[in-house]
C-alpha cells in the first residue's frame, strides 16, 4: 500500500515523499527580492517531498502585493539561487510559482502608477496588501483595472516563457508552477465572471480557456516538459473568482491539459483557506470526474490535492489512490519539521496569525523544531 511518505516521481522531478509544501504568500521580499531570511525559511522545510515557492511575479505588471519576490530582475534570480541552493543542499527539491495576479493589484504596485490589466474591465471584491510610508503593512482595495489588448497577449506569454526559462536555468529551481488558481490572471481568463470579452479569448468555454493553454505551452517551452505543474481551483471564490458552471469548464480545461506532459496538477478543493465542501454553480463538483478527465486524455502528472487537510485525511487520499501527494499550507507555516511530526505523530505547533503577511523572523523563521 502506497503511503504518505513514500517517494514518488512528479514528471522529471523525484521527491522523497508525498508531502508538498503549498505556495504561501509571507511578503517578506522588500524590493521584490528574496533575500537571506527567506533562504533560511526555505532551508527549514526542505525535509517536504516538494517545496512551492509563494507566487512569484513573471514582471513587474504581475506583481500585485508589497514585498513578494519577482523573477524578471538578475538581483531577483540571484536571490532565488542562494535559496534553491540552501534548499538543494539539504536533499530538498523546490519549484517556483509563476504569478500574475492580473486585476488584483493596485496601481501604485504597478509600473509608473499605471491600471492593473485584467481580460475585462471589471473590478474585484478583493483586497490587497500595501506598505504604508511608515513601513507598516496594511489592506486596501483593489484598483480598477484596464482590458488587455488582443495584441498584448502574446507579449505576456512571452513573459511567462521567459520567466520560467529563467526560473530552471537561472535561478536552479527543479521546475515552475502556474499559478492558474485563486482568481488570479490565468483563473480571470478562465471565468465567466471575470471574462466578458467577445473576441478568441471570451465568451465560450474554449475560447476562455485559450489563455490557460497558451500559458501552459509557453512555460514548457521554458522549462522543459516534465518540469511544470499548474494549481487550479474550480469553485473557490477566492479573489472574486466566479463562475455558474464550472463542471464542464474545469472537466475541459483537464481534457486539454492530458496532452501537456505536466509534472502534476495541483488542485484546491472547495474555497481556498475555507469550507471543503465550497459550492458554485447549481450542484457539488465532482473531483473524481475531473480527474478522469484528465487521466482519460492521457494526462500522467502527478495528482496534488490541497485545502484543509491534516495527517489523517491526507493519509486516506494517499492510500486510496485520490492522491499521489497532499499540499499543506498553515501546517507548514508553524512547522518547518512537518513531515518528521506526521510520521511519528508528534504534536503540531500552532501558526501565529498576526505574523503571516510581513514582518522580519518572528512568525517565519524562529518556530521550533521538534525535540
Amino acid at each position: 500500500m502506497t503511503t504518505l511518505f513514500d517517494p514518488v516521481t512528479l514528471g522529471a522531478i523525484p521527491a522523497a515523499n508525498r508531502i508538498a509544501m503549498a505556495p504561501l504568500t509571507r511578503n517578506r521580499s522588500p524590493g521584490a527580492v528574496p533575500g537571506a531570511l527567506v533562504a533560511d525559511y526555505y532551508a527549514q522545510r526542505a525535509s517536504a517531498g516538494l517545496i512551492i515557492t509563494e507566487g512569484t511575479a513573471i514582471t513587474h505588471q504581475g506583481q500585485g502585493y508589497a514585498d513578494v519576490p519577482g523573477l524578471y530582475a538578475p538581483e531577483q534570480l540571484a536571490g532565488w539561487r542562494r535559496v534553491t541552493d540552501r534548499v538543494h543542499d539539504k536533499g530538498g527539491r523546490i519549484v517556483t510559482q509563476l504569478w500574475h495576479v492580473g486585476r488584483v493589484s493596485h496601481d501604485t504596485l504597478q509600473p509608473a502608477g499605471a491600471s492593473p490589466v485584467a481580460p475585462s474591465a471589471v473590478s474585484a471584491q478583493a483586497k490587497t496588501y500595501l506598505v504604508n510610508a511608515d513601513g507598516s503593512g496594511s489592506f486596501a482595495e483593489t484598483s480598477a483595472p484596464r482590458a488587455l489588448d488582443l495584441s498584448e497577449i502574446p507579449g505576456i506569454l512571452d513573459d511567462y516563457r521567459r520567466a520560467a526559462k529563467a526560473a530552471v536555468e537561472e535561478a536552479g529551481f527543479d521546475g515552475v508552477e502556474i499559478h492558474g488558481a485563486n482568481g488570479y490572471l490565468v483563473d480571470q481568463f478562465l471565468r465567466a465572471g471575470s471574462n466578458r470579452r467577445t473576441d478568441a479569448y471570451g465568451g465560450s468555454i474554449e475560447n476562455r480557456a485559450r489563455f490557460l493553454f497558451e500559458v501552459v505551452d509557453a512555460v514548457t517551452e521554458g522549462a522543459g516538459r516534465g518540469r511544470v505543474g499548474i494549481r487550479l481551483s474550480p469553485v473557490t471564490p477566492a479573489n472574486d473568482a466566479s463562475d455558474p458552471e464550472p463542471q464542464p469548464l474545469f472537466e475541459h480545461v483537464a481534457r486539454g491539459l492530458g496532452s501537456r506532459g505536466l509534472a502534476y496538477v495541483h488542485v484546491i478543493e472547495g474555497a481556498t483557506g475555507g469550507p471543503r465542501d465550497y459550492r458554485q454553480g447549481a450542484r457539488d463538483f465532482d473531483y473524481a470526474a475531473f480527474k478522469t478527465a484528465y487521466r482519460d486524455a492521457g494526462g500522467e502528472g502527478a495528482w496534488m490535492l490541497n485545502n484543509g487537510y491534516d495527517a489523517e485525511l491526507a493519509k486516506r487520499a494517499v492510500e486510496s489512490g485520490a492522491a499521489d501527494l497532499v499540499a499543506f499550507g498553515r501546517l507548514f507555516i508553524a512547522n518547518p519539521d512537518l513531515v518528521e511530526r506526521l510520521k511519528k505523530g508528534l504534536p503540531l505547533n500552532e501558526p501565529d496569525r498576526k505574523t503571516f503577511y510581513g514582518g522580519g523572523e518572528k512568525g517565519y523563521t524562529d518556530y521550533p523544531f521538534a525535540a
